[in-house]
């Protein structure tokens, strides 16, 4: 698969006599794709069934004449303010009742029958119109689904749809009465009708109720997708794509990418570390220009998988951001290190994020390919070079990692409704995880807990999986590969009660969760070897041989054979005690990577990226400050 460069582009925002002098300018620094139309309805339809296309056509004509391929966006995010006048009632409603109003993206609920067949049919206007079109060689639905808490709406369309759904789910009100345990504080409905959503209640709701909640909210989210994506199926043979963002857990994105052939997503590392990673001031002014080792690479794991392989950026941060507590500028070069860190992980295509700064709205501070001015920002030269290192490369293939991580949304629901503690929290969990293997020099596959073949991996590591499904046991079991499991595996049913038998109950591991506490941030138990169980314990029984344990003696990992249970949340320290034996088990080689260096293997081929802000010396490479450049590629790179 040949690696392509991109850019976001929106010709509405600009005199028409420049298109021609830009795409010139995209195809003379290598770009081979251009995003464009998500945010462009009222221009699109100005009023109701005004369509005017025809700028459309000649931008898109543009472009092409240029050589360059058009990703065309549905343009769902951004209702215009004629629509809301139709259906007054769409607007997405916060857990206090608030309504989400008209006035920036976003502005609808996903439950709303009247705006999903508003959105379906521009879709598919836009489909017949470009669906041949041969510069159209790519589409994108909507924009960042879950993007500013925007999945969850308590509206009286998300009520009547729960309803619905409830009905359809249990059939009757008694089954779902056994099924959430309603006898409990009386409360039980004799009709579907009766069922409100899980908000403003007087203290917590049912977790049973909630949990149903937020399966219907990722639910409505794939049905709000799914016709759009049929409507331009029924008129292009391009490949459709949805962007998603960095920890986002709202909504189950595998459902998503079952429905399309591509999974993209937006990458602003620097943003992320301010905004979405809870680690302390030290680690986020260290990586303040670079972005964290670990939050981007995660996330390109993981929607490699989310598009069974195929997957994208679509939108690379190239400069200062504006929406973030913080926005410095990245250090020089790292637009390129960036890029050359998604091809690394299998990236067909990494596109920055927009082609030229607005002046103008809401964005007017996040940088561009070009300044407002035209002039080029540094984005604009590093594409150039990377443009051509990917001309004199070979390719890169990602192939199988040892190593698969499990990963799934359910469980984000599930803590996010009982997490038990303050902070604690699965993603967070999962990622740690990741983070620690990534230090010990492994490439890592995440994988969805239905997938029923794991053949070639040494290691699979199912962390906080509250609900495993029994095909994860077997395919662990066919692969022959080590497992380690916990802590929090299989501790809820699929309708949010304790288990009996209790917890973990894993197949041939007689090792049981005999009860669980969470621990205050001062209250850290030292393990017997390097560092603490923090956050979270279980106490373990069983027969299962002692692997690892507390200071005082206490069972933190049971197992033999191959299958171990870790019944704690490992600091990093002892994280790193844990997954060495782990990996040396499975025939892998833990290695002691420097702070700030990681190491992919893309198929034969072996990348170092070093994010750290000075250069480091590693197995014979003295690897260059992030962004520094080499000849080569944007990182140390070596068969």
């Amino acid at each position: 698969m040949k690696r392509t460069l991109g850019t976001c582009y929106y010709p509405e925002h600009w005199p028409e006599a420049q298109w021609a002098e830009d795409a010139a300018r995209m195809a003379g620094i290598g770009l081979t794709w251009v995003r464009i139309g998500e945010f462009a309805w009222s221009r699109l339809e100005p009023a109701p069934g005004d369509l005017r296309f025809d700028w459309l056509d000649r931008a898109i004509d543009t472009l092409g004449a240029a050589g360059l391929k058009v990703v065309l966006g549905t343009p769902t995010a951004t209702p215009p303010r004629w629509m809301l006048a139709r259906h007054p009632d769409m607007l997405a409603i916060d857990a206090m009742g608030h309504p989400r109003k008209f006035g920036s993206r976003r502005h609808y609920c996903f439950s709303h029958d009247g705006y999903r067949e508003e959105a379906v049919r521009i879709a598919r206007l836009l489909a017949e119109r470009y669906g041949r079109n041969p510069h159209v060689a790519a589409w994108q639905t909507d924009n960042e689904y879950g993007c500013h808490d925007t999945v969850i709406s308590y509206s009286d369309a998300a009520t009547r749809a729960f309803r619905d759904w409830c009905a359809q789910r249990y059939q009757s009100p008694d089954a779902l009465n056994r099924a959430w345990g309603n006898v409990f504080w009386s409360m039980d409905y004799d009709s579907f009708d009766d069922i409100d959503l899980p908000n403003l209640t007087v203290t917590e709701p049912n977790p049973a109720h909630a949990l149903a909640f937020r399966r219907f909210c990722s639910d409505q989210v794939a049905r709000f997708n799914a016709p759009q994506v049929a409507a331009i199926r029924a008129h292009s043979d391009a490949p459709i794509s949805h962007n998603y963002m960095g920890r986002i857990t709202e909504f189950d994105h595998y459902a998503l990418g079952r429905q399309m052939e591509i999974a993209t997503w937006d990458s602003y590392p620097l943003g992320f570390l301010e905004d979405r990673l809870e680690d302390d001031a030290a680690h986020k002014r260290r990586y303040a220009r670079q972005g964290d080792p670990d939050f981007q690479a995660f996330h390109h794991d993981l929607y490699r998988t989310v598009g069974h392989g195929r997957w994208w950026v679509m939108e690379q941060q190239p400069g200062p951001v504006n929406w973030a507590p913080h926005n410095p500028a990245p250090l020089p070069g790292m637009a390129r290190f960036w890029a050359w860190e998604a091809f690394a992980h299998g990236a067909e295509c990494v596109a920055w994020f927009r082609w030229r700064q607005a002046p103008f709205a809401q964005e007017q501070m996040h940088a561009g390919m070009l300044r407002p001015d035209s002039a080029p920002a540094p984005a604009f030269h590093e594409a150039a070079e990377v443009a051509s290192e990917l001309a004199d490369l070979p390719e890169v293939e990602a192939g199988q990692a040892p190593v698969a991580l499990v990963f799934n949304y359910a469980s984000a629901w599930s803590w996010a409704v009982q997490p038990q503690g303050k902070g604690l929290d699965y993603f967070r969990l999962v990622f740690e995880i990741y983070r620690g293997l990534r230090k010990l020099g492994q490439s890592i596959d995440i994988v969805p807990p239905d997938c029923a073949d794991l053949g070639g991996y040494n290691l699979v590591l199912v962390p906080g999986l509250e609900c495993v499904p029994p095909r994860l046991f077997d395919a662990i079991t066919a692969s022959g590969a080590q497992a380690m499991f916990g802590p929090r595996t299989n501790c809820k049913t699929a309708e949010m009660s304790i288990p009996v038998p209790l917890p973990p109950a894993i197949p041939g591991l007689d090792v049981t969760v005999a009860r669980v506490e969470s621990l205050r941030p001062d209250m850290p138990i030292p393990s017997a070897h390097l560092g603490h169980i923090t956050g979270w314990r279980e106490i373990l029984e069983g027969s299962a041989p002692v692997q690892m344990t507390t200071a005082d003696g206490e069972a933190v990992i049971m197992g033999e054979n191959g299958r171990y249970y870790l019944g704690g949340w490992p600091d990093a320290g002892f994280l790193g005690c844990i997954l060495t034996r782990l990996l040396t088990d499975a025939g892998l080689t833990a290695l002691e990577m420097p702070e700030g260096v990681r190491r992919r293997q893309a198929g034969g081929r072996v990348f170092l990226f070093n994010h750290g802000p000075d250069p480091v010396e590693f197995q014979g490479h003295l690897l260059p400050a992030a962004g520094v450049h080499w000849s080569g590629a944007g990182a140390r790179q070596g068969n």
